[in-house]
């Protein structure tokens, strides 16, 4: 396992690290004895560094961790967010009172009396504009529940205002072979200001692990069925936002450049660890097969020039119509 600096918080995290949406049980059934199993492979495998949320599973993905910490001796940063249990969700919803609330939660399910680091959990646009809140953030550090704190976004533009407060540590962002606008101009800034970047939905919701088809069908209860159609409410998320179809058609060109002895999940985590800027990409896992597979990509060889400029042309000629202003 490779590992890399996350910010500037003195941490060298896993370059592939661990993602607990899945285990929360967003993306199917979910059983808590193989989850643990896999997030143990995980640690087997060098990952240092756990990203989860206080919704993925309202609280599950958290104690499983809480559980995993107990049961291993090996220092483990958890990252986990705050914010998307707010009911509307709305920027009014994000004031101290109500962070602070959210965080004691994630405290008592992590077992816990520090946060490690908490990102604040794709917030409406507006709340990047109101600098109490980082002072609440601030003061919440001070308080000593919490070590670090972050953002998760969902676009460029937002992450770019985030890393004006000076303490913002880490942003969390979609970046992916279907996702490349945070190259242009956001990974050399983050890297300017030493930010750590945390690549989520590396691999566009499993459509670049090269296993889905136009046949596939997921669970009801499957993330995976809200952008199926295009009819998502949250269309930048599942799928990174691409047309299924569309992307469907995207990996098998793709494919088509993946050297010799690597699978197609490993050759995408490996594309997003050629940004140097990138401190970790945060790939989920139910089984402990997938984690192997996943862990393996960060001590693949640099991919070559012309696997990364199919990447680009890919992108250019068939996603960035669909994705690149909007993200």
């Amino acid at each position: 396992m490779q590992f890399r600096a996350l910010g500037r918080t003195g941490w060298n995290v896993s370059a592939v690290s661990f993602g607990a949406w899945a285990i929360g049980g967003a993306w199917g059934s979910v059983d808590d004895t193989e989850s643990l199993a896999a997030l143990n492979k995980a640690v087997d495998c060098g990952v240092n560094f756990i990203d989860t949320a206080d919704v993925y599973g309202m609280g599950r993905g958290e104690r499983l961790i809480a559980q995993l910490k107990r049961d291993r001796k090996e220092e483990i940063v958890v990252a986990t967010k705050a914010g998307r249990r707010l009911s509307p969700h709305t920027a009014e919803g994000y004031n101290a009172a109500n962070i602070e609330s959210f965080i004691d939660d994630s405290l008592r399910n992590l077992s816990t009396d520090c946060l490690d680091l908490v990102q604040l959990h794709c917030p409406p646009v507006e709340v990047y504009y109101r600098p109490e809140l980082f002072g609440a953030l601030d003061a919440l550090v001070q308080k000593g529940k919490i070590r670090y704190y972050g953002v998760s976004v969902e676009k460029v533009e937002e992450a770019l205002k985030a890393i004006e407060y000076p303490n913002v540590q880490t942003v969390q962002i979609i970046f992916n072979c279907f996702r490349l606008r945070p190259a242009q101009l956001f990974l050399e800034e983050a890297r300017k200001r030493r930010v750590g970047i945390l690549a989520r939905v590396p691999l566009a919701s499993g459509l670049l692990t090269g296993k889905i088809t136009r046949e596939s069908q997921f669970d009801k209860d499957d993330h995976r069925n809200f952008n199926r159609h295009g009819e998502a409410f949250d269309v930048g998320e599942t799928f990174s936002g691409v047309d299924f179809n569309t992307a469907l058609e995207a990996v098998e060109r793709i494919k088509t450049v993946v050297p010799a002895g690597m699978s197609l999940t490993q050759f995408a985590l490996r594309w997003i660890l050629m940004f140097d800027a990138v401190t970790c990409a945060i790939p989920g896992g139910k089984r402990p097969a997938q984690v192997a597979e996943n862990c393996a990509a960060a001590d693949l060889p640099a991919l070559p020039k012309d696997a990364m400029e199919a990447v680009r042309q890919t992108y250019a000629s068939l996603i960035a119509p669909q994705v690149h202003q909007r993200w």
